[in-house]
C-alpha cells in the first residue's frame, strides 16, 4: 500500500467544487489500495469563520472512510479586505510548516493550488529528490485574480508571478484542470510532465423520469457559491423577467446584497432558496427547465465543474462565460451559450430558446453524454498510472 498525502485549502463538510473534488480524488485513491491521508484547515469555507464543533481548537485528526484527515488551525475569513485575506493563508501556511517538523511526510504528495501561497509554502518545504510533489492547479493564478479585477500589473503582482513559477518549477507533475491550463504551464517550462484531470463527478444519477412541460415562464436555475466571480448579484440586475423566473441556491459574500435586491424590487421573479446539501441539490436541480453557470468574465483556464456534474443529471444548460467551458458546452452539445459579460445576447439566446431540448429526450441524451465521456474512475485509473 502507498502512502500519499494530499494537501488543500477545502474539504468536507465546507462545499464547493474544490471540497467536492479532493474529496472525490482522495476517496479514489484509497479505494484504489493508496492509504491517503489529507491536511486541511479547521472547515470555515465559505463562510469565512471556523464551523460549531470545530471553534477553539488548535488541530484535530480524524479517521474517515479509512482516510486520515487533520485539520489544522486557520484565520479564518472571506473579507474583502485583501490584508485579512493574506493572513488568512498566512495562518494556514504557518499551520503547515508546523505540521512539516513535527511529522513524517509520505514520498508522494499531491499539492491544491490556489491557494498560490499555500501551495508555494508546501513546495517550499517538502521539495526533495527522495519524494513526488504533484501540483493540482484548478485555477490560474495570478492571472484569473488579474482578469476579475482583484489585481493589478504591479509589483505585488510579479512577486506573485514568480511564486507560480517557483511552484510549477519545483513540482514533479502538474494536474491540470483544462487543456488552457496545461497550454500556460507549458508556455513556461514546455517539458513539464502534465496531466489533464478534470473535474468529473462520481456519484450515481437516476435516470431522468420525466418530460418538462414549461409553463408561461421558463424556470432558470443557479446553484452554487455566490461569490464575486461568479457575478450573480449583476446577473439578477440584467435578466429579462418577462419569459423567465430565476431561482438561486447557494451561499456566498453577494448574499446579503442578492436578499436586499429580491426584497427591494419585488417585481424581479427571483425566488432564493438559501443553502441546502449537495444531495438535496441534485434532487432539486432536475424539477427546473434549465441551469446557468454564469463567470462574471472570461477567465483563462476556467472550466466549471457544475458543466460535468449537471450533465450527469441530464440538465440543459445555459453557459454564460467563455473560453474552454464554452468550448465543451457546445462539442457535447450539452445546451446554449452566451457570450461573457454580454446580458443584452443572454437575453437573446434565452428568448429564442428551443423548448423542445428541454425534452425527456434531450434530458436522457445529455446524461448518455456524461457517462461516457465525464467518466471519473476510467480518468482516475490513467492518473494513477503516471503517479
Amino acid at each position: 500500500m502507498k502512502n500519499l498525502l494530499i494537501i488543500t485549502n477545502y474539504f468536507p463538510p465546507e462545499t464547493g467544487a474544490a471540497s467536492n473534488r479532493i474529496f472525490h480524488l482522495s476517496e479514489g485513491l484509497q479505494k484504489h489500495n493508496f492509504k491517503v491521508s489529507v491536511l486541511t484547515p479547521l472547515p470555515n469555507y465559505p463562510k469565512g469563520r471556523v464551523f460549531d464543533g470545530y471553534r477553539g481548537r488548535f488541530k484535530q485528526t480524524s479517521i474517515e472512510n479509512g482516510i486520515t484527515i487533520h485539520r489544522l488551525w486557520i484565520y479564518a475569513s472571506n473579507s474583502k479586505n485583501k490584508l485579512l485575506r493574506l493572513i488568512a493563508m498566512l495562518s494556514y501556511s504557518i499551520s503547515l510548516i508546523w505540521f512539516f517538523i513535527w511529522n513524517k511526510i509520505p514520498k508522494t504528495v499531491i499539492i491544491q493550488s490556489p491557494p498560490l501561497l499555500v501551495a508555494f509554502t508546501s513546495v517550499l518545504f517538502l521539495r526533495s529528490k527522495k519524494r513526488k510533489l504533484i501540483l493540482n492547479v484548478s485555477d490560474l493564478w495570478p492571472l484569473a485574480a488579474l482578469e476579475l479585477g482583484a489585481l493589478k500589473k504591479n509589483f505585488s503582482y510579479r512577486i506573485l508571478e514568480k511564486i507560480e513559477r517557483f511552484n510549477y518549477k519545483h513540482a514533479d507533475l502538474i494536474l491540470g484542470q483544462s487543456d488552457e491550463i496545461l497550454t500556460h504551464v507549458k508556455s513556461i517550462y514546455g517539458n513539464k510532465n502534465s496531466f489533464l484531470y478534470r473535474n468529473y463527478p462520481d456519484f450515481k444519477a437516476q435516470v431522468p423520469n420525466g418530460a418538462i412541460q414549461p409553463l408561461e415562464k421558463l424556470k432558470i436555475v443557479y446553484a452554487g457559491l455566490l461569490g464575486i466571480a461568479q457575478g450573480i448579484l449583476k446577473l439578477c440586475e440584467e435578466l429579462d423577467y418577462s419569459k423567465i423566473q430565476f431561482h438561486i441556491y447557494g451561499a456566498g459574500a453577494e448574499q446579503l446584497a442578492i436578499e436586499g435586491l429580491i426584497k427591494n424590487k419585488p417585481e424581479l421573479d427571483i425566488v432564493y432558496h438559501g443553502e441546502v446539501s449537495r444531495q438535496e441539490l441534485h434532487s432539486v436541480l432536475t424539477q427546473y427547465d434549465v441551469t446557468i453557470i454564469p463567470l462574471l468574465n472570461r477567465i483563462y483556464g476556467s472550466v466549471p465543474s457544475k458543466i460535468f456534474e449537471y450533465a450527469r443529471l441530464g440538465i440543459p444548460m445555459l453557459y454564460f462565460g467563455g473560453g474552454e467551458g464554452e468550448t465543451v458546452i457546445n462539442k457535447y452539445e450539452l445546451g446554449w451559450v452566451a457570450n461573457a459579460s454580454d446580458y443584452a445576447k443572454l437575453n437573446t439566446v434565452i428568448l429564442n430558446l428551443d423548448r423542445s431540448k428541454l425534452a425527456l429526450e434531450n434530458r436522457i441524451k445529455i446524461q448518455n453524454v456524461a457517462l461516457s465521456h465525464f467518466d471519473f474512475s476510467a480518468q482516475l485509473t490513467q492518473l494513477i498510472k503516471v503517479i
